[in-house]
C-alpha cells in the first residue's frame, strides 16, 4: 500500500465561477480565490454577515391555544394543527452574504506553467504562473486574511469591490484610501438598506520595494518585489473606527509573512492531521487535478481526496459558528435557503464526523452557537408551549434563536425534538473525551424540564402522547403535517430524559425523568414491516422523502441497533429500504448512508455513495452542491462524506467497538488512522483482502464489547479489556 494520499487539490486553469474558487477559512473569515494571474479576485466572507430582511423574530405566542389543539388532534382532527399559528406569513431568517472581493489587476501576460492549488494541511491557496505567484490563507492565530503576491509585475492595481451578484442596489457603499508608511490602507463600508447595521472591510497593503500611489477607491503599486495584504471585516452598527482597525493591521504587518503563516499552521495542521484515510489508490489518479478526478466516480483516489477536503472545509468553516448550509462561503447575495444554520437535518449531518474524526474545534463552535441562543430557546418554550425549559428552532441565522420560520406546509414551530438532536453531538464529544461539560449538563436539564411540562397527555393505554408532533419535513399520507407521536419526537424525548438523568445522578430530578421516559410508547411497526414514522394508529407513512427523521433512533442515537434491538433494527432497515430519494438532495443520500452503516448494510452505503459521486455533486473546489449536476452551492455533501466513510469502518458507543461494519466490496484495502471512540481510545485500522489489524490506544481503563464481521457478514461479539496508556493490537481474519 502506498500511503501518500493527496492532502490538497489543484487545477490547471483559474476558476471561471465563484463556485470553483478554492476556499480558505478560520471559522470567522473566509475566502474564495479565483487565481487569475492578470485579474485575480478573492471574495471575502465572514460568519456574521447576514442581511436584515425585516422579519418579525418574535416566537409566536400560542401557548394559551395549545390545550385546545391537543384536544382536537387526540379526537382525530388530522388538520387541526394547520390553524395553530399567529397568522404571519412564512419568514426566512436573515440571509448570509459575501462582503466584497479584493481585486488585483496587472498588465495582461500570457505567461506559462499555470497552476492553482490548495494545501489542506496548511490552508494556503496558491496560484502560480511564470515567475509570479500569489498565496492566500486565513489565520486561525490572528483572525486575519493574509495574501502575498510575489513578482507582481511593473504595476499592480488593488481595490475592494462590493459589486457581487445579487448585491442590493440600495446598499450604501463608501470607500476610503490612505497612504501609510507600509503602503496604503483601503476600506469599504456597506450599510444595509433601511437599517442602522453595516459591515466594513479594511485592507492594509504592505509593499516591499517600489512605490505606492492612491487611485481612489484603490491603490497602484509600481516596481514592487512583493506585496502583502492583510484584511479584516467587521459587522457593526453606526460607524467603525477604520483608523483603529488599521493600527491593528499595521502591528501585524510588522511580522514576517513566514511567521504569520507559522502561527496559523501550528493550529490548523495539528487539527487537520489528527485523522487520515488511505485507500491504496492508484498513484496516477492521486496526481490528477480535482476536476479530472471527479470524472472517475469509482476511483479510490476520489474518496481519499474528498475525505481530506471534507475535513479541511469542515475545520475551516468552524470557529465563531459551525458551518452554515454553504459552510463559510458564498459569492452571491441570493444564497439558497438564506445560507442558514438548518437545524432539523443539515447542521448535524455536516458536523457528524467531529467527535470520531478528532475535530473538537467543530464541536466547540457548535456548542458556542447553542450557548448563545439558549435564552431564545427558553422564549420559544414559553411562547409556543407555555413550559419551562428550551425548544430549538429549525432555522437560525446565528443572531436569533427564536422560532419564526414556519407556515402551513412547514410547521417548524411544532418541532420539539430539536434541542435533543442539537445537543447529541456535545454528548458524543464528552463521551469521547471522558469529560462532562457543565454547559451541556445544564442544557440537558432544561430539555428535560420542557418534557416534564409538555408531556401531559396520555393514550388509552396510559402511555404519554407527544401532541402536537412533527417529523421534519414530512407528513403522513392521510393527515396534515402536525400530528401525534412522530418517531423522532419519541426518540428525542426518551433520549433527552434519560441522558439528563445520567448527567444529574442521585437527584430527585433524575428519578422523575427516568420515570417519565418509561411512560413513553414504543415505536410502531407498520403493515409493511417498517418502523413507522408516526407511532399513532391510522397514520400512514409517506415513503418518498429526503428526510429520515424517523430513524433518529438508529443514527445518531444508539436506541435501535442490530445487537440490542434486532427486531426494531429489522423494522428500521425495512423503513430505510422503502425510503425514496425524493429530489435527490445530497443530504438525503448521505443521511441514508449513515443509517445504513449503523444497520450493517454495506450495499446501501455503497449505493448512496455512488449516487453522490456519480451525480456530479462536486465543484472543482471540492465544495459540493445540494442537487445533482452542481445545482445550488451547498456544503452538506462535502462535510458529511467523511462521517460516512468513518461509520462504515469504525463505530463506537461508550461500551462497544464495531470494526468494519459496512465496508463496500470495492474498498478491500486501506488504512484509517487516528479515529476516536466514545470509550476513550484512539484507533488505527488497517485492512486488506486477507484480514485487518486494529491498534487501540486507550486513554481510559475500560471493558467494551468488540463486534466484528465473520466471513458470511454476520456479527460476532467478544469482551475487550483495555488499560489506559497501553496499546492493544487486534488481528482480524478475512471477512
Amino acid at each position: 500500500m502506498t500511503r501518500t494520499p493527496a492532502h490538497g487539490t489543484w487545477e490547471p486553469q483559474p476558476a471561471a465561477r465563484w463556485e470553483d474558487a478554492f476556499l480558505s477559512g478560520n471559522g470567522h473569515h473566509g475566502t474564495l480565490a479565483f487565481g487569475d494571474p492578470n485579474d485575480d479576485r478573492v471574495i471575502v466572507t465572514h460568519h456574521t454577515l447576514v442581511c436584515p430582511n425585516g422579519s418579525d423574530t418574535r416566537p409566536p405566542k400560542l401557548a394559551a391555544d395549545l390545550p385546545a389543539l391537543q384536544d382536537r388532534l387526540l379526537a382525530g382532527d388530522h388538520t387541526a394543527a394547520e390553524r395553530f399559528t399567529d397568522g404571519r406569513p412564512l419568514q426566512w431568517v436573515q440571509p448570509f452574504h459575501p462582503a466584497f472581493q479584493i481585486r488585483l489587476r496587472r498588465p495582461s501576460d500570457e505567461g506559462h506553467g499555470y497552476r492553482r492549488s490548495v494545501d489542506f494541511a496548511t490552508g494556503v491557496v496558491r496560484a502560480e504562473c511564470a515567475d509570479r505567484s500569489s498565496e492566500v490563507f486565513v489565520s486561525r492565530a490572528d483572525d486575519v486574511i493574509v495574501q502575498r503576491i510575489t513578482t507582481p509585475g511593473p504595476t499592480l492595481d488593488i481595490s475592494l469591490d462590493h459589486a457581487l451578484p445579487g448585491a442590493p442596489a440600495a446598499l450604501g457603499v463608501g470607500h476610503g484610501a490612505a497612504l501609510t508608511p507600509e503602503g496604503a490602507l483601503l476600506s469599504l463600508r456597506a450599510r444595509y438598506p433601511d437599517s442602522d447595521r453595516a459591515f466594513t472591510g479594511v485592507t492594509l497593503i504592505a509593499v516591499t520595494g517600489g512605490t505606492t500611489a492612491l487611485t481612489p477607491p484603490g491603490a497602484r503599486i509600481e516596481g514592487a518585489r512583493s506585496v502583502l495584504l492583510l484584511t479584516r471585516v467587521r459587522r457593526h452598527t453606526g460607524e467603525l473606527d477604520v483608523t483603529a482597525e488599521g493600527r491593528g493591521l499595521r502591528d501585524l504587518a510588522a511580522t514576517e509573512y513566514d511567521e504569520l503563516l507559522a502561527r496559523h499552521v501550528a493550529l490548523h495542521r495539528t487539527a487537520y492531521e489528527r485523522v487520515t484515510l488511505d485507500l491504496a489508490a492508484d498513484p496516477a489518479e492521486r496526481a490528477l487535478p480535482g476536476s479530472e478526478l471527479l470524472k472517475r466516480p469509482g476511483a479510490a483516489a476520489l474518496l481519499e481526496r474528498l475525505f481530506a477536503a471534507g475535513r479541511y472545509h469542515l475545520l475551516s468553516a468552524s470557529g465563531l459558528f459551525p458551518p452554515r448550509l454553504t459552510g463559510l462561503w458564498t459569492g452571491d447575495w441570493n444564497t439558497a435557503w438564506s445560507g442558514a444554520f438548518t437545524n432539523d437535518a443539515n447542521l448535524n449531518l455536516q458536523t457528524a464526523s467531529a467527535a470520531a474524526a478528532a475535530l473538537p474545534e467543530v464541536t466547540e463552535a457548535h456548542a458556542t452557537l447553542i450557548q448563545r441562543q439558549l435564552p431564545d430557546w427558553r422564549d420559544n418554550a414559553r411562547a409556543v408551549f407555555g413550559t419551562r425549559g428550551v425548544v430549538a428552532p429549525a432555522h437560525t441565522d446565528g443572531e436569533s434563536g427564536h422560532i419564526y420560520h414556519f407556515n402551513r406546509e412547514y410547521p417548524l414551530h411544532l418541532w420539539t425534538a430539536g434541542a435533543d438532536w442539537l445537543l447529541k453531538p456535545l454528548v458524543d464529544h464528552d463521551e469521547t473525551h471522558g469529560t462532562r461539560d457543565p454547559r451541556t449538563a445544564a442544557a440537558l436539564a432544561e430539555v428535560a424540564h420542557f418534557y416534564e411540562d409538555f408531556l401531559t397527555r396520555t393514550d388509552d393505554d396510559g402511555h404519554l402522547v407527544v401532541v402536537p408532533s412533527y417529523s421534519p419535513e414530512n407528513r403522513p399520507a392521510n393527515a396534515s403535517w402536525g400530528t401525534l407521536n412522530a418517531a423522532m419526537d419519541l426518540s428525542a424525548a426518551r433520549h433527552a430524559l434519560l441522558t439528563a438523568a445520567d448527567h444529574h445522578p442521585d437527584t430527585p430530578d433524575a428519578d422523575r425523568w427516568r420515570a417519565l421516559a418509561d411512560r413513553l410508547p414504543a415505536h410502531r411497526i407498520n403493515a409493511d414491516g417498517a418502523l413507522a414514522e408516526w407511532a399513532w394508529p391510522g397514520l400512514a407513512d409517506t415513503y418518498d422523502h429526503r428526510h429520515l427523521s424517523h430513524l433518529y433512533g438508529v443514527w445518531p442515537l444508539d436506541e435501535i441497533t442490530p445487537y440490542d434491538t434486532p427486531d426494531l433494527a429489522r423494522a428500521a432497515h425495512r423503513a430505510l429500504a422503502l425510503r425514496g430519494a425524493e429530489n435527490d438532495s445530497a443530504h438525503g443520500h448521505l443521511h441514508h448512508a449513515l443509517i445504513a452503516a449503523r444497520l450493517r448494510d454495506a450495499g446501501r452505503v455503497a449505493h448512496a455513495l455512488d449516487q453522490v459521486l456519480g451525480g456530479d455533486f462536486f465543484h472543482a473546489s471540492l465544495m459540493s452542491a445540494h442537487y445533482p449536476n452542481r445545482d445550488v452551492y451547498n456544503a452538506d455533501a462535502a462535510h458529511t462524506l467523511p462521517a460516512v466513510l468513518i461509520e462504515m469502518l469504525v463505530q463506537s458507543t461508550p461500551d462497544r467497538l464495531v470494526l468494519l461494519p459496512a465496508l463496500p466490496p470495492t474498498l478491500r484495502e486501506g488504512r484509517l488512522l487516528g479515529v476516536r471512540t466514545r470509550f476513550g481510545a484512539e484507533v488505527d485500522l488497517t485492512w486488506t483482502r486477507d484480514g485487518a489489524t486494529a491498534v487501540l490506544k486507550p486513554s481510559r481503563t475500560v471493558r467494551v464489547e468488540l463486534r466484528t464481521s465473520s466471513g458470511d457478514g454476520d456479527s460476532t461479539a467478544q469482551p475487550l479489556d483495555l488499560v489506559a496508556g497501553e496499546d492493544h493490537v487486534l488481528s482480524l481474519g478475512a471477512w
